[in-house]
């Protein structure tokens, strides 16, 4: 049931890129102390030229997400290895994009959202009473399903937004970083000759790399994916792509798809993710290396959903 080559594209673990790292090494970070209120240095980014932080393992156990009272996904533990690709995959309403929000507590932004369990970055609980959950969205970057650049900024800007919402106000510094962030997104050769143009004037995969770069512009240490190539053309899906097997080299990576395709083809490891019944909680069903749940899965409704029985 090996899905690599069914649409023509190059397997990512058999045809690497030739295109360098964004980063050539990664420094070690300290324990996560950033993320409690007031220690110090939560509020400013390291500057520009410095080496982004160590991708974080996360693990994650006896996770509950509600939505008031209705829960919506129910007793899920896992661990997310770093550096590396991490896919989940499952039905339409499984809650793979919910369960993705809790791993940066934007879940508990929506009306009526909240969480039972625990969810550890490095060792550190991101739900712990002391620790700010703004600055756990800095250490744990999004990119959403549709490009989402600020309409009334331009590119330069979109990609400081963050930097000078964390108080970095040098504006050498903030060159250098939006240069920096844009060439990890490979994007920099396609718009440093205009970077005060708005960035929503860009194609919609040029405008997905730019909230790449803006996302890891800040130098998180983890990047959630939701669906990010869903609304691009194959062209720029491709382009996606080749980003996130580059930026693994420095980023924890975990990437919600409907592309089984996308999954077989980015992923180190895929998770499963499956509901009883309409109503009723999702679940993670298995999670193991992608070669594996692509071609012998332990659980059938694993490989009932792999090969197109429903889903």
């Amino acid at each position: 049931m090996t899905l690599t080559a069914e649409d023509g594209r190059p397997d990512r673990r058999s045809a690497r890129g030739s295109r360098p790292s964004p980063t050539d090494t990664v420094c070690v970070s300290d324990a996560i102390s950033d993320l409690v209120p007031n220690s110090g240095s939560d509020s400013v980014p390291q500057p520009a030229g410095k080496q982004p932080p160590m991708a974080q393992r996360i693990d994650v156990s006896n996770l509950n997400v509600y939505y008031g009272s209705f829960k919506a996904v129910e007793d899920v533990g896992m661990h997310i290895e770093p550096k590396s690709v991490t896919a989940f995959i499952g039905p339409s309403g499984c809650g793979k994009s919910t369960f993705l929000r809790t791993l940066n507590r934007m879940h508990e932004v929506i009306p009526g959202g909240r969480v039972e369990g625990k969810v550890e970055l490095g060792g550190r609980d991101l739900y712990g009473k002391d620790v700010d959950p703004v600055a756990v969205r800095r250490y744990v970057g999004m990119v959403f399903q549709r490009p989402n650049p600020f309409p009334t900024m331009s590119i330069f800007d979109n990609v400081a937004a963050g930097l000078r919402l964390g108080g970095m106000k040098n504006k050498k510094q903030l060159e250098e970083a939006a240069e920096r962030s844009l060439k990890g997104a490979n994007l920099w050769e396609e718009v440093k000759d205009r970077l005060s143009k708005p960035g929503a004037g860009l194609s919609g995969g040029q405008q997905q790399r730019l909230c790449i770069a803006r996302a890891i512009a800040v130098q998180p240490q983890v990047l959630l994916m939701d669906e990010p190539c869903s609304a691009l053309d194959p062209i720029s899906t491709l382009a996606i792509e080749d980003l996130i097997e580059e930026l693994k080299a420095s980023y924890t990576i975990v990437i919600v798809t409907h592309n089984m395709q996308q999954a077989a083809r980015v992923s180190d490891r895929t998770a499963f993710f499956n509901l009883a019944a309409v109503g009723k909680p999702g679940r993670l069903i298995e999670m193991d290396t992608t070669e594996k749940i692509f071609s012998n899965p332990t659980e059938k409704a694993t490989e009932d959903y792999i090969s197109g029985r429903f889903g």
